[in-house]
């Protein structure tokens, strides 16, 4: 054999080595975690017949929309420590605001630490861990420094000094943020999208992607935005895009016939706001009000909306959709007049049930399912999806991947979902499946007979009545599944956490 034909050979052999290789090289993805601030599915891919949402529509044609995804905890912090540690509250004892995780769990592992971990970079835009109200980021989670943004803010400079919800989300202490002066709870000016944090958000999150696009290294970005929360600071055009008289008004706003007084609600949250009355004068709301916090609400949706579809266009224009998992995540729902209800910190449906879509590049798309999900099953799912090892984590880990779900096992979803909220010394605990939901107030380590609710629900997902009745088959069965739960954890306490 002459030394060319042995070169050629050689060569061969190089290729055929190569090529075996790359058959045994796992893919790496990337992650897009878009998360939204108290964003209900009020999204035309849930069915919703009035919101002008034509990005996250487009996500739901390439989509797994989960229709029946759940919060663990219907707040800010606790549904994102939920989110980022796989854990429920009643699991970790983190309720609450002023509580930080690493104090209960040093060696705790994050899911996007998770993925630092085993190779990729990790990177924050915006509202991702809830900063404010005496909590704070988690450095160890991400590769780089935090990019924060705003959550408060009013474009409208005329009125001086800081709100008492702008101090609030500052970090600034609860005593002296109370003392200052309530915000409007809208703002409706003629401004570019980039004066409000979501704009700016958007902007520096297509500029990353560019740059990421010519990384060797996977990543997993999370992208946060902060509308539709309160205030309604969204550019005057997404006003514009409803007309007030056909948005969709609460037909029922009675707290439910037999709910017990600390399951329900009023002010808290939305009367942090000027044009608010105390519920003692106005229950429910005059109309006027209902609507026009309603149309801000509406038209919060439409801007972040626009924010993720630059996101998403970046995502596409770069080629790395075809390489990148997406998830939207609303971190809880929001109630909005139903019951004579605002805002969230409740057990009910509205309150705790969730937009949640799982794009990936290789599985089915275009899925609507019914299938019932938890804000905690998202940690294992992207973990498995990324061909990540399972995590060991010192705390608590309540999630269920959902991997075999997504590609075309059905028998591998809950039978129910599990969440909870605490009020007045008692935690309420809730078990949902299909039809119904029995929530048990009782409080921790305490021997007391419970309180409960049952609820069956029609298609408004208003809760009218509290049906409980002890006798009940259907009471039976969901206590057998809450029975089955572990003990709820006692509140942690933040004894050693700073303030600024």
């Amino acid at each position: 054999m002459n030394k060319m034909k042995q070169f050629i050979i050689v060569l061969c052999l190089l290729g055929l080595a190569t090529v075996h290789c790359k058959a045994q090289e796992k893919k790496a993805y990337n992650v897009l975690f878009l998360l939204v601030d108290d964003l209900r599915p009020t999204i035309g891919a849930y069915g919703d017949p009035v919101a002008h949402t034509p990005a996250m529509d487009e996500l739901g044609t390439k989509a797994h929309v989960f229709r029946r995804a759940y919060t663990n905890q219907a707040v800010c912090v606790a549904s994102r420590y939920n989110l980022l540690l796989g854990s429920r509250s009643t699991s970790t004892g983190l309720y609450d605001f002023g509580r930080a995780f690493r104090e209960a769990y040093p060696e705790a592992i994050t899911l996007p630490q998770h993925f630092k971990n085993n190779g990729y970079h990790t990177e924050a835009i915006g509202k991702v861990f809830h900063i404010g109200h005496n909590t704070y980021n988690d450095e160890q989670s991400w590769s780089i420094p935090h990019h924060h943004e705003l959550v408060i803010e009013y474009a409208d400079k005329s009125k001086k000094g800081q709100t008492r919800e702008e101090a609030l989300f500052a970090n600034i202490p609860w005593g002296k943020a109370n003392s200052l002066a309530k915000g409007a709870a809208w703002e409706c000016l003629d401004v570019p999208d980039e004066t409000y944090a979501d704009g700016r958000v958007a902007k520096y999150a297509t500029e990353r992607l560019k740059e990421l696009s010519q990384e060797r290294k996977p990543f997993f970005l999370a992208v946060g935005f902060a509308r539709p929360h309160l205030p309604f600071s969204v550019p005057k055009k997404y006003w514009d895009m409803y007309e007030p008289h056909k948005l969709p008004m609460p037909s029922y706003q009675s707290n439910p016939i037999n709910a017990p007084n600390l399951a329900t609600k009023r002010d808290g949250e939305i009367s942090q706001y000027l044009e608010i009355p105390a519920a003692s004068v106005a229950d429910p709301f005059p109309d006027t009000l209902t609507r026009k916090l309603i149309h801000g609400y509406y038209a919060g949706v439409s801007y972040v909306d626009a924010q993720i579809g630059k996101v998403m266009k970046a995502l596409s224009e770069t080629g790395l959709d075809k390489n990148t998992i997406v998830v939207l995540w609303g971190d809880h729902g929001y109630l909005l007049g139903e019951m004579g209800m605002w805002t969230k910190h409740v057990n009910y449906e509205l309150a705790n049930r969730i937009p949640l879509m799982i794009k990936h590049p290789d599985i089915r798309s275009g899925v609507q399912t019914d299938a019932l999900i938890e804000t905690v099953d998202i940690y294992p799912t992207l973990a498995e999806l990324c061909q990540l090892p399972t995590p060991v984590t010192q705390q608590p880990f309540d999630g269920k991947s959902y991997k075999n779900f997504l590609f075309g096992d059905v028998s591998s979803t809950r039978k129910f979902v599990y969440h909870s909220f605490p009020r007045d010394g008692k935690l309420g605990r809730a078990i949902r499946n299909a039809d119904y939901r029995l929530v048990e107030w009782k409080a921790i380590g305490k021997d007391e007979e419970a309180i409960y609710e049952l609820y069956k629900y029609s298609e408004d997902n208003i809760e009218k009545e509290n049906i409980y009745a002890p006798n009940l088959p259907i009471v039976r069965e969901l206590k057998n599944y809450l029975n089955q739960q572990p003990q709820p954890h006692a509140e942690r306490v933040a004894s050693k956490w700073k303030e600024k």
